[in-house]
């Protein structure tokens, strides 16, 4: 394959091609299988704040729940999107694998419960995904059924970088901050940093999804960033932060193609921008950084007395 964004230039470079036009299908039905998924872990794994006991996430082929508890047992379903296969395993030793490949999200569901079924797994879970604005129950939709396995792969792989560069983010981070998860509702890979203090009720909106539900996601002020595959003829990685302080959508950021989406509310860098700058983690830290700071700055956040920088040598400040 060639450098124009194939697997084998993906796995070369961790910064891939995905031009929307040519995997949006594809995209479209992963995000409704994730939520199928997801819904799973919803119902089995233990309340935390945030609803952080809900997403996915990135591991080293695709996708996980991590462990999740059934009574005295564990099960972690896996969406392989290297070998192409949706795996649940049981801490009995139980396993059954499915194929990804073109097949509508009504197929996939029906075999997808039917594998929970033979391992003895009963999840009831609501049937009807979130935060889409056309919510067809998953055992009737029959329109999404694409799967392009080049394009998966190279998703993934770009989840992967996307990480590094978050993982590296959060750990600059003295004070509260979430794990960097996949949020299957809207399919982004996020992390968010807390001020500590608490926020104003979140007027929610968001399409099939109760208020209360973002109520809880936003209980606390927060400054919260991701990579989203879409926003953008390649995706982009946001910005934004709640409450939005004034000023805040005017302050000015940096790289230069950073600019605030007033549609959107939020701060966005293509992710083509990333993917071809000369140190492609470098742009991205800066993106994030700044972005961040102009929330504290903007937000009069309270400040932070311990700096990693000052518990482990070598780390760069905290911001």
């Amino acid at each position: 394959m060639d450098a124009s964004g194939s697997t084998s230039a993906a796995g070369r470079t961790g910064w891939p091609a995905l031009p929307l036009a040519q995997w949006q299908d594809t995209r479209d039905t992963l995000h409704l299988w994730t939520q199928v998924v997801g819904k799973v872990r919803l119902a089995l794994a233990p309340a935390e704040n945030h609803w952080w006991q809900v997403p996915l996430y990135v591991n080293s082929v695709g996708l996980t729940t991590s462990l999740m508890p059934y009574g005295a047992l564990g099960v972690e379903i896996v969406l392989d999107l290297s070998a192409h296969q949706l795996v649940i395993r049981t801490t009995a030793g139980g396993s059954r694998s499915m194929a990804l490949e073109p097949r509508s999200v009504a197929d996939f569901y029906r075999e997808f419960r039917a594998s929970l079924d033979e391992l003895g797994l009963d999840v009831p879970i609501h049937p009807v995904p979130v935060e889409v604005v056309d919510a067809v129950p998953f055992a009737d939709d029959t329109v999404h059924a694409s799967y392009d396995p080049d394009a998966a792969h190279r998703f993934w792989i770009s989840l992967v970088s996307a990480h590094r560069v978050l993982s590296r983010f959060r750990g600059e981070f003295r004070g509260k901050a979430s794990p960097v998860h996949c949020f299957w509702g809207a399919f982004d890979l996020a992390v968010t940093r807390f001020s500590g203090r608490s926020a104003p009720p979140h007027p929610g909106g968001v399409p099939n999804c109760p208020d209360w539900v973002m109520a809880e996601a936003y209980s606390d002020e927060v400054s919260s960033c991701g990579y989203w595959p879409g926003g953008a003829a390649e995706g982009a990685f946001y910005a934004y932060a709640y409450p939005e302080p004034p000023e805040y959508r005017h302050t000015a950021v940096s790289p230069p193609g950073a600019a605030f989406d007033e549609s959107l509310g939020e701060f966005l860098l293509p992710y083509a921008d990333v993917r071809t700058a000369p140190d492609p983690d470098a742009l991205l830290l800066d993106f994030l950084t700044s972005t961040h700071d102009a929330a504290a700055t903007t937000g009069h956040w309270p400040a932070i007395e311990s700096r990693m920088d000052a518990l482990v040598p070598g780390r760069s400040p905290a911001r």
